[in-house]
C-alpha cells in the first residue's frame, strides 16, 4: 500500500465535514442567525480549501485512481463523477465570488450568487464523499497502477 494510502480517507472526512458546515450554514440563514451561517461559511471554505490542496497532492503523488466496480454501477459512478468533476470546476471561482461579496458587505449581490453558489457546493461535497466511499470502500480499495496493469495483462 502506498505511503499516501491516508490522504484518500482524509479527503472523504473533509468532504464530509465541509458538506455538513454548508448545511448548518445553510439552516442558521434560513433562521437569520447571520453570524453562525458567517462562522460556517467561512469554515466550509477554509475545509474546502484545505480538501482541494490536500486532493492535489494525493493525485499528483498518486496518479489516478480506476473505479473498480463492474456491471449497472459502472455507468451510474461516470455520469456522477462527470457531473462532480464539471461543477467542481465552478465551485471555486463561484464560492470565491460569493465569499467575498459577503465579507465587502455587497449582501444583496451576495443573496444573489449565494442562490447558485450553495446548491453547486452542497452537490459537490456531497457526490465527493459518495465518490470517495464508492472507489475506496465499497468496490475498492484500489491496486496501485502497477498492480491493475499486471491483472489487466493476466486477464487477456
Amino acid at each position: 500500500m502506498s505511503s499516501y494510502a491516508w490522504i484518500a480517507p482524509l479527503n472523504g472526512t473533509l468532504n464530509s465535514i465541509a458538506a455538513l458546515l454548508l448545511l448548518a450554514g445553510f439552516v442558521f440563514i434560513k433562521r437569520g442567525q447571520v453570524r453562525a451561517h458567517r462562522a460556517c461559511m467561512i469554515a466550509a471554505f477554509s475545509v474546502s480549501t484545505i480538501f482541494l490542496a490536500s486532493y492535489l497532492f494525493y493525485h499528483y503523488q498518486v496518479g489516478d485512481v480506476r473505479f473498480a466496480g463492474q456491471g449497472w454501477v459502472r455507468p451510474a459512478y461516470f455520469t456522477m463523477l462527470i457531473s462532480h468533476v464539471a461543477l467542481a470546476a465552478a465551485i471555486l471561482p463561484l464560492a470565491i465570488i460569493t465569499l467575498s461579496r459577503a465579507l465587502r458587505g455587497r449582501f444583496e449581490a451576495h443573496r444573489r450568487i449565494a442562490l447558485w453558489t450553495w446548491p453547486i457546493w452542497i452537490y459537490v461535497s456531497v457526490t465527493g464523499v459518495l465518490v470517495y466511499v464508492m472507489v475506496y470502500q465499497i468496490y475498492g480499495p484500489p491496486l496501485p497502477r502497477s498492480a491493475a496493469q499486471a491483472v489487466e495483462t493476466t486477464r487477456r
